[in-house]
């Protein structure tokens, strides 16, 4: 219902641009001397039909799940809820059997609720429907009663895309207060029950929680410093590969490779970028930590199944096309009479790149290298199948480690109660690692911004 109450509301939109357009230049063919083009009388029209109807199917779409489960709920037999001590169960199950998945025998009133769900969402659909519709025809003839020769349309169209993006403005404000007073709010409960010092400076990561009152389990050690080690080595080993071969790579197709090897070559690394991360996982668990294990044994050298080193040279491989992109774009950013000045003072092509285009192409090289950051922060997948689950001490590539985020998926999987410290740890960790992407931003910042007042 929902698709076509979309599709109802793109014709009266498209509609409404028809009809107040022909009805402009109707006007202008007549004699009159139109305000603004005919163009944006249409933009106005299908700004006003599309405008609020969008919102308000949102809003429905967004209420509608909610009030009917209340109502299906609330409208159940009397005393069939009577010891249940988790009515969302009951609730999923009830969801379930109205999607037509049916698992054994269920009681005769619940396939009446089922059915009484079903009943409600139709009709919330079909309402929904002559919500838009009656909408659509009151704003279709309030923007066509606007359509006059002193109509000032144009000014109206960017009146009303103003307040589209300030809409956009507000909601991406309000959805990162939101994110962080989620992580705040569950990290503030983690810390009631696990102290902070602990937490922070605490060299055991152990979450084994009893999710059950009757489960044995060991006592739960909550220090994140093996994690957050962890994740600076798999990073630390991606960055540095990454880096160099990505600057040099942009270097070259930038400066010195020829048009038709850039025109291959540039879409070629790019794809590199869209290979999903479950790829590089394979790739890296598969290929590159049976080869590094094969090395070590020739060599002598211990080498763990499952390895930083292997995780963070996939990463690596992962991020050299957001490098390389970044800074060959930065350096075609330069102005050209920079690169012809110091080539007429008799510096060669690659003194020119080092001395001159690369130091004013700082800003964005750095942008490049802190996305490759904050992406090699956040990469979950590689890590999970090629560095392992293990919290560890150490600095060593070669053994096996674990990441913060990798932390925060295993935390956030199975049936533990979301008021266990183990769950709650998950929060903890992402806390921190918000903090410290903030940090990572803010001294990106003030590198491009010190650069930046060098070159402006």
């Amino acid at each position: 219902m929902t698709g076509l109450a979309f599709a109802l509301l793109l014709s009266a939109g498209i509609a409404g641009y028809v009809m107040n357009r022909q009805a402009a230049l109707a006007l202008r063919d007549g004699g009159q001397r139109l305000h603004s083009l005919g163009m944006f009388h249409g933009l106005y029209a299908l700004l006003l039909v599309i405008v609020p109807a969008v919102v308000v199917t949102l809003l429905w779409v967004a209420l509608q799940g909610g009030t009917v489960n209340w109502l299906v709920m609330s409208g159940l037999p009397a005393g069939v809820m009577d010891g249940v001590a988790n009515p969302q169960l009951v609730l999923s199950e009830i969801q379930s059997l109205a999607r037509g998945r049916v698992f054994g025998t269920p009681e005769p009133w619940k396939i009446e609720a089922a059915e009484r769900m079903v009943r409600l969402n139709a009709m919330s659909g079909w309402l929904l429907i002559g919500v838009i519709a009656a909408m659509s025809l009151a704003l279709l003839a309030t923007s066509r009663r606007s359509v006059a020769a002193q109509f000032r349309a144009r000014q109206a169209v960017e009146r009303i895309v103003l307040g589209l993006m300030i809409a956009c403005s507000v909601v991406a404000i309000f959805v990162t207060l939101g994110i962080v007073f989620s992580l705040v709010f569950e990290a503030t409960r983690f810390f009631s029950m696990v102290p902070l010092s602990e937490f922070l400076f605490g060299t055991r990561w152990e979450p084994q929680m009893p999710i059950r009152a009757d489960q044995i389990a060991a006592e739960g050690a909550f220090g994140w410093l093996p994690v957050i080690l962890g994740t600076v080595v798999i990073t630390a080993v991606a960055i540095f590969i990454a880096v160099p071969v990505g600057l040099m790579s942009a270097i070259y197709l930038n400066e010195f490779a020829s048009r038709r090897f850039r025109a291959v070559a540039k879409p070629v690394l790019e794809v590199l970028a869209g290979i999903p991360t479950v790829v590089y996982g394979f790739f890296a668990i598969l290929t590159v930590a049976p080869a590094l294990r094969a090395a070590g044994a020739a060599l002598g050298i211990p080498v763990a199944p499952n390895t930083a080193l292997a995780a963070g040279s996939v990463m690596a491989i992962m991020l050299i096309p957001f490098i390389s992109s970044f800074a060959d774009d930065a350096l075609s950013a330069v102005p050209r009479s920079l690169r012809d000045g110091s080539i007429a003072l008799g510096a060669t092509r690659a003194e020119t790149v080092m001395k001159v285009l690369f130091p004013a192409a700082i800003p964005g090289i750095v942008g490049g290298i802190l996305l490759a950051v904050s992406r090699a922060i956040g990469e979950t997948m590689i890590v999970l199948m090629a560095a392992g689950l293990i919290a560890k001490m150490t600095l060593n590539p070669l053994d096996s480690v674990t990441t913060v985020t990798v932390q925060i998926v295993t935390l956030l999987i199975g049936d533990t109660a979301f008021d266990s410290p183990k769950t709650l740890a998950a929060f903890a960790l992402g806390l921190m690692l918000f903090v410290i992407t903030l940090f990572i931003n803010i001294l990106a910042l003030r590198i491009v911004r010190k650069y930046r007042e060098l070159y402006d």
